[in-house]
Parts: C-alpha cells; structure tokens; sequence
C-alpha cells in the first residue's frame, strides 16, 4: 500500500439525489405493443411504475418497426413514442429513449432492408439509415419536458458476433458511438444522451473502446448482470463479488473518465429465479442496489424489467419471463416491495457516498476481468471500500486528489476465491 498524498479532501460528500428507475416492458405486449397499441394499457403500467416510486423509465423502440424502409422512419411508430412519453410525463415519469434496438431481450432484431453480410457500424446504408432514424426521434419528443435524452442502441456490441460484423475494428467502433452520440447533442443538446453497452467492453476486448465508452456523451451506462458476467458461477449467489458487481463496474468506469465528476448511470441490472432461488430475490436486489449507491457521482439506477413477458409470447429464453418487479397484471412482486422500500427510505434520508481514499491499481494493459476484480472484492470483505486508478495516472498528484485517493493498492497478492452457497 503507496501512501500518495496526505493532502486530499477525503472529508463527508454531500447527500445525494439517485435517480430509481426501470427498462420498461410493456405488461400485456412486450415491445410488440409499438403495433397492437393500447395506450389505457400503457398508462395503467406507468402508474403501476410509478406507484413503486420509481422516476423514470428507459423504453426501446425495436429498429425494423421505426424503420420500415432505409429512407423512411414509420411516422406512426413516431406517433406513438410521442403519446409514450407523453402518458409518462402523466405518471410523473421521465423517460431515456433507446433507438436502435437490433438487439434485445435476447433476441436479434435485424431490418429486412439491411443486407446479410452488411455491418451495421461501418456499411454507408446503415449509417445513413441509422443517422435519419435518431434524427426523427429526436425531432419528435426532444422538446418534450420529460425527455431525458437518447441511448443509441441496446448492447450494440452483441450483434459483433452478428454475420456481417465481426471485422469490426476499435477504430471503427469507436467512431461510430462518437458520431452517434455527436448528432444526439447536436439535435437536442444537453440531454442525458448516452450509449448503453453490456459488460464486455468493459470486462473484455471488444470493437469499442472504454477511453471512448468512459468519455462520450453525457454519462458512462454501465450493465452490469451477475450470470451473463460469470460473477455469479463464480463467487456464489452470496458471494462479496456477486452481490458488490456493479460496484466495481462502476468504479472501473471511473478510472477511464477525463472528467473525475463525470456521471455514471447503472442502467441495467436484474435477477432470474433461473439463477437465485425465488425466496432470495428481494433481499439480493436490495443488497446489489445498496452496494452500488456506496458510489459517488452515479446518476442513477434502473432495474431490468418493469414487467415480466407474458408467456402466451413464445421463443424467449426462459428467464427472459420473470424478471419484472410486476406480474402482467400489475401485481407487485417480493423484489418490487423490496425495491418500493428501499427507494422511500433512501429519499427521506438520502445517504452520501463514503469516501474511497484507497484505489487498486489496475496495471498497464490489463484486461479488468474478474481476475482483476477478485482483488476489488477481497478489499471490500477487509472493509475497505476502494476506488479504481489505472498504472497510466498513478503519479498524477493532481488527479489523485482530486478524486480524493491518498492510499494506492496493487493487485498482488490475491487470495484464492471460494464462491459462497
């Protein structure tokens, strides 16, 4: 342990004002409900949302809905994202809108028009179909009060592995969220405009950079799922490193800003009865809640899913059904009280988030896996709440301050992990 300066402002932070919000999945339709609407069914949903005390939703417009033609966005499904929002702003709730839905709940939403082998981040007709979609959207509820901005796609780097995309290249897919993202601002400037990847950018080698991902548009969007990271296999579902994930994605996040205030946005997380036993649900999604308010700037937090899938809608996976906090009739859930809870006691006593004077070093090209991470979480179960400084600004006195880090850890030793039952 590097004492690095004795100087920094580790004092009290002040309390915090954490947005709680859901990915909202329509009750009775899924996303399917963008051509069988029923805006009564939408507005009972969002007062059910609503009425756990959440403040915002995310919703996904599924990409060969709006776009039905490369040059033509569906002016009905643009309708009636404006009526969404617009019956959200009557449930007291503001709303992220994600556009380029090619991928979602599981399943690969690819537009007829896109040809086979065309990769959807550098082919000139998907660009240019891409750019006029986000424009319409934006066009069309922009202005609106309780817009709170664009995501550009749901866990675009998925569709990688896609025919036609696996020659994507960092510089390519680098460009494409800065461009993206560029013409959010430029069409509604000062939105929370953001680009919502899962965990392996993050946590792997992908086509998109984490100094782009930690730097562009308005927040860093973290997903950060226990089974598909491989947290749960590995530390046990009440194991430190399962229940403390988002934590350390969070603070990893961090560690690749320019800006130390920059904000970062859980914007998903969810459990599956697939994975932990139904009884444990509620206490394990307050516990992964809590550990990720333990950080500071996080903008907000937004469970996956406000609803589960009905299931007279076959060919998702199986988990994909249950991981609402409300039954497809608006029933409140164990995990959604719980939720319900936690959220009314956090804003009648808002918590600061303590201080993380101690950082883990993250070494000069390692890849932050959970190899890395092992070491994050023994530091949590020594009660050390640590922060995360890559080897590149360890010397950066300025930098260390003013993220208030007096203590530097390396990696070494790490002791053997024994997931817990």
């Amino acid at each position: 342990m590097t004492d690095t300066s004795a100087s920094a402002d580790t004092g009290p932070a002040p309390a915090r004002d954490v947005r709680f919000g859901v990915n909202y999945v329509p009750s009775g339709q899924w996303w399917y409900a963008w051509v069988d609407w029923e805006p009564a069914a939408i507005a009972a949903d969002l007062a059910a949302i609503a009425g756990l005390g959440f403040d915002h939703v995310r919703v996904h417009c599924l990409w060969p809905l709006f776009q039905l033609d490369p040059g033509r966005p569906s002016a009905a499904m643009l309708g009636r994202l404006s009526e969404l929002v617009a019956l959200a702003g009557d449930a007291g709730l503001d709303v992220c809108v994600t556009v380029l839905d090619g991928w979602l709940s599981g399943t690969d939403f690819r537009p007829h028009w896109l040809p086979a082998r065309a990769n959807v981040f550098t082919d000139p007709l998907a660009i240019a179909a891409q750019r006029q979609l986000l424009a319409a959207v934006l066009d069309a509820v922009g202005g609106h009060p309780r817009f709170l901005g664009a995501d550009i796609a749901n866990e675009p780097n998925v569709l990688v592995d896609v025919a036609g995309n696996a020659g994507t290249t960092t510089a390519q897919g680098d460009a494409w969220v800065t461009q993206l993202l560029a013409l959010c601002e430029e069409r509604a400037p000062g939105k929370l405009h953001v680009a919502g990847f899962d965990h392996q950018p993050w946590l792997a080698d992908s086509p998109f950079s984490r100094e782009v991902l930690a730097t562009t548009g308005a927040a860093t969007a973290i997903h950060a799922w226990t089974y598909f990271t491989g947290a749960l296999e590995r530390y046990g579902a009440a194991g430190t490193g399962t229940t403390h994930l988002a934590e350390y994605m969070i603070e990893l996040a961090k560690a690749y800003h320019a800006d130390p205030r920059r904000p970062v946005w859980l914007q998903e997380y969810g459990a599956s009865a697939d994975w932990l036993p139904e009884p444990a649900l509620p206490a394990h999604a307050a516990a992964f809640t809590e550990a990720a308010l333990s950080c500071a700037n996080l903008w907000g937090v937004t469970w996956w899913a406000s609803h589960d899938i009905d299931r007279r809608f076959r060919g998702f996976a199986e988990l994909e059904y249950g991981l609402g906090l409300l039954t497809t009739a608006n029933s409140v859930k164990p995990a959604g009280a719980r939720l319900r809870e936690l959220i009314a006691d956090h804003r009648a006593a808002p918590v600061a988030a303590p201080a993380r004077p101690v950082a883990l070093v993250l070494g000069r090209g390692r890849r932050p896996g959970l190899d890395f991470a092992d070491r994050f979480f023994q530091l949590v179960d020594d009660g050390v709440r640590p922060a995360i400084v890559r080897a590149e600004r360890r010397h950066d006195e300025g930098y260390l301050a003013e993220r208030g880090i007096t203590q530097l850890v390396e990696e070494a030793p790490a002791r053997p992990v024994h997931p817990a039952p």
